[in-house]
């Protein structure tokens, strides 16, 4: 009977075991088909090698690459392809796998939306989408994951509102959805978090007020809503989250005064960041008692007083950032406060810049930490020299003191900052040369010693600057030739700004100079010819050569400069033609040839199609078109006995038009009077009327039709008149440079007077702008003027007497 029992017992748990094994393998092979699924999606030109042991179907997927089963091997309870590199989309066969725990696929390359599916895996409690490129709205379905602990979702492209849903999610610890395209209010349902110890919001298109609810997140840690657009107060009950570490609310629209108490209330703050704010009132000195904290952020606010004392407490402060408002010392304290940091030794971040401060800087911010990495106390007022103990700070990545009145020669120190990339001392009273150790600064990328006093040579020894991006001595007192090895920096790629110096000598070769973006060397004294290697320097967007002594011709090679922008070659010497090609450069907005000896044609395309953009003046032998018969010396000789007759033609003119709008006609234009309006649809009107008559005085003046062909593009007769009459209103009317006997002497000045009124009245008459434009019975009254003054002039009287 017992031997029974036993085999009975024995044939129920193989039959038990069978069925057991029949069960688990039915659910794997269900995980693995859900697998295969998500691979499927996964639509990478070349896809990561470890997907390779995804591909055998009869292998255990619990073997596969990023897959984790439970204990007895029955089912997949976590996958982690967590910086793969995977591309392609979710696939919603993932809620097929129903025991999985945790999902991470952060840090690749995922797109489209978040399968709302995924709310049915109801065992999950870690999901980390994180660094993808997931798009659309959070899935309301994600509401329904009520084990979940930890939601991240930060730096992908998720847009709409957070929905209020998320308050149902009791168990979450970690909420992060910071940096990406979310809008709208934060939800004061999320209060309903209790275990929530971080919350990211940080870097989206939140507004609103800061809702006060949050304030019962008792054992929150990190609160982080930066770089939105949250207007009002912050709430006091934030004031009471004792447990807080992390409280960073920069970049918003922020008001209302911090609480004095704020770190008496927020005892375990170690970073507190309130930069980017309209806060007003003072600096709480209880931060300055928060022996723990790391990170103390108030820049670009409206905080007013001087930095209370306590500085010396904080051993552990690594970012001390008041930049930026109206904070001030006692005139008996000096700068103190800059020496009592001398105590944080890993402090790697000062700035104090923007404010009020006065004094002279300390010898002993050479006692700051070693490992201070950025100095920024520039835009105050400071004065006096720069303290060689400066030299002591070698970890000096940055050091900006620009804008203030700081005096004396620039430290031999200042070359022991081995790790310097940026230097800024611009607008100061520094004199004496520029030290030739500087060049001992082989990793600086930027240097600013622009308005100064600074004298002597540009040292040779800034060949060494390999790292170089931007280089500005501007308006100093530098003399000499420019070093070749200045302009043999190839990796200067910002600006090369040696402008309002006094040097001089020839322009070396620039050819090296192929990534610079602006060049100014205008303001001195270069001679020479213009160098033809400017062709290689591809990425110029801005070239000011004006105001030096260049001769020579403008280099052809200057139409090799297709991203060119401005191109100033005023007040040189030049001579010979305009090149042609230059009207080929289709980004250039700004030319300036002025005040040179060119001659010849003015091209008629490009830059040179709007002359309000061209400076062409004090080139007096520069012709509009290639017979050079209408230049403005030569445009129309005007007898003095014929300026009566027209100025009465043009009286007759207007007393006809004032005849036709008074009985409620106007007249009609022809093509080259028609007002810019009429193009637009609009209708005849009294100011297109006078907008036609502006352009029949400028023609009978000038001799040129409105209809000739050296116009095109957006050059008209008005504009063409206009450019040259703002500068030099004579040449417009080519009256004889030369005054060939006594009475044409006295006749000149009445005829430039009488000249000078007409055309201005006919520019007034031909605005762009009808309501810019002035009435007809103005323009007869001003005409009869100019007719009456040149009647009793000298002039006039002594041409009837003879």
């Amino acid at each position: 009977m017992h031997l029974v029992v036993f085999f009975v017992t024995i044939l129920e748990c193989i039959l038990f075991l069978s069925v057991k094994s029949s069960s688990v393998h039915r659910n794997l092979s269900t995980d693995k088909e859900a697998l295969i699924s998500f691979r499927s999606k996964l639509n990478s030109p070349e896809p990561p090698s470890f997907l390779s042991s995804w591909n055998n179907q009869n292998s255990s997927p619990c073997n596969w690459t990023g897959v984790t089963c439970n204990g007895f091997g029955q089912r997949v309870v976590s996958l982690n392809l967590s910086g793969f590199g995977i591309e392609g989309t979710i696939s919603p066969h993932i809620s097929n796998l129903s025991f999985l725990r945790s999902i991470d696929l952060g840090n690749n390359k995922l797109r489209g939306a978040i399968p709302p599916e995924i709310g049915n895996l109801f065992r999950l409690r870690f999901l980390n989408l994180s660094l993808n490129s997931l798009e659309g709205r959070i899935p309301l379905n994600i509401s329904k994951l009520t084990q979940l602990q930890s939601l991240d979702l930060m730096a992908n492209k998720i847009t709409g509102e957070i929905p209020q849903e998320l308050g149902h999610l009791s168990k979450l610890e970690v909420l992060k959805l910071g940096q990406n395209d979310i809008w709208g209010n934060i939800p004061p349902s999320l209060s309903n978090l209790s275990s929530l110890t971080v919350l990211n919001m940080g870097t989206n298109g939140l507004s609103g007020i800061i809702p006060g609810e949050l304030g019962n997140l008792r054992n929150l840690k990190v609160l982080d809503l930066t770089i939105n657009g949250l207007t009002g107060t912050v709430p006091s009950a934030i004031y009471n989250m004792s447990s807080l570490v992390k409280l960073a609310v920069a970049s918003n629209i922020l008001s209302g005064e911090i609480p004095y108490d704020v770190g008496i209330k927020l005892p375990n703050l170690l970073i507190f960041n309130y930069c980017f704010n309209n806060f007003t009132g003072r600096i709480p000195g209880s931060l300055h008692n928060l022996t723990n904290i790391q990170v103390i952020r108030m820049a670009h606010n409206l905080l007013v007083g001087t930095v209370p004392p306590g500085l010396g407490n904080l051993p552990f402060l690594q970012m001390y950032n008041i930049g930026f408002n109206k904070i001030h010392n006692p005139r008996d304290d000096g700068l103190s406060f800059i020496t009592s940091l001398a105590n944080s030794t890993g402090l790697n971040f000062l700035a104090i810049d923007g404010n009020a401060f006065e004094g002279v800087l300390p010898e002993s911010i050479g006692n700051l930490s070693k490992v201070l990495s950025k100095l920024y106390i520039g835009k105050n007022r400071i004065h006096g020299g720069i303290p060689e103990s400066i030299g002591l700070l070698r970890s000096l990545s940055l050091l900006e003191l620009n804008d203030n009145s700081i005096s004396g020669k620039i430290p031999e120190a200042i070359s022991h900052l081995q790790e310097l990339q940026y230097l800024g001392l611009a607008r100061n009273k520094i004199s004496g040369t520029i030290p030739n150790s500087l060049g001992n600064l082989r990793k600086l990328n930027k240097i600013d010693l622009s308005r100064n006093e600074m004298v002597g040579g540009i040292p040779t020894s800034f060949k060494n600057f390999q790292s170089l991006l931007s280089l500005d001595l501007s308006n100093n007192k530098l003399s000499g030739s420019i070093p070749k090895e200045v302009l043999n920096l190839p990796s200067l790629s910002i600006i090369l700004n040696l402008s309002k110096n006094f040097l001089d000598g020839p322009l070396p070769q620039v050819g090296l100079l192929e990534k610079v973006v602006t060049i100014d060397l205008s303001g001195n004294h270069l001679f020479g010819d213009i160098p033809q290697s400017f062709e290689r320097c591809k990425s110029l967007e801005q070239l000011i050569l004006a105001n030096n002594n260049f001769s020579g011709h403008v280099p052809i090679a200057f139409a090799e400069l297709k991203g060119l922008e401005v191109l100033d070659l005023s007040s040189n010497q030049l001579s010979g033609s305009i090149p042609p090609d230059i009207q080929k450069l289709e980004a250039l907005r700004s030319l300036n040839l002025s005040f040179n000896d060119l001659e010849g044609n003015i091209p008629s395309r490009g830059v040179f199609g709007n002359m309000s953009n061209v400076h062409l003046e004090g080139n007096q032998n520069l012709c509009l078109h290639s017979k050079c018969e209408n230049t403005p010396n030569n445009i129309r000789q005007i007898e003095f006995k014929v300026i009566l007759p027209i100025i009465a033609t043009a009286v007759v003119c207007f007393l006809i038009a004032l005849f036709m709008v008074s009985r409620g006609r106007q007249a009609k234009g022809s093509i080259g009077y028609i007002p810019p309006e009429y193009g637009l649809c609009e209708k005849s009107s009294t100011a297109g009327d006078v907008y036609s008559y502006g352009v029949m005085l400028l023609e009978l003046f000038t001799g040129m039709s409105p209809l000739q062909e050296s116009f095109s593009g957006d050059l008209n007769l008005v504009k063409w008149v206009e450019s040259y009459f703002l500068e030099k209103e004579v040449q417009v009317f080519n009256l004889d440079d030369e005054v060939k006997n006594e009475e044409q002497s006295m006749n000149l000045e009445a005829e430039n007077e009488c000249l000078i009124t007409v055309i201005r009245i006919g520019l007034s008459c031909a605005k762009d702008s009808p309501d810019g434009r002035i009435n007809i019975r103005e323009a007869l009254r001003s005409l009869i003027n100019a007719r009456d003054i040149f009647l009793k002039s000298d002039a006039y009287q002594m041409t009837e007497k003879s």
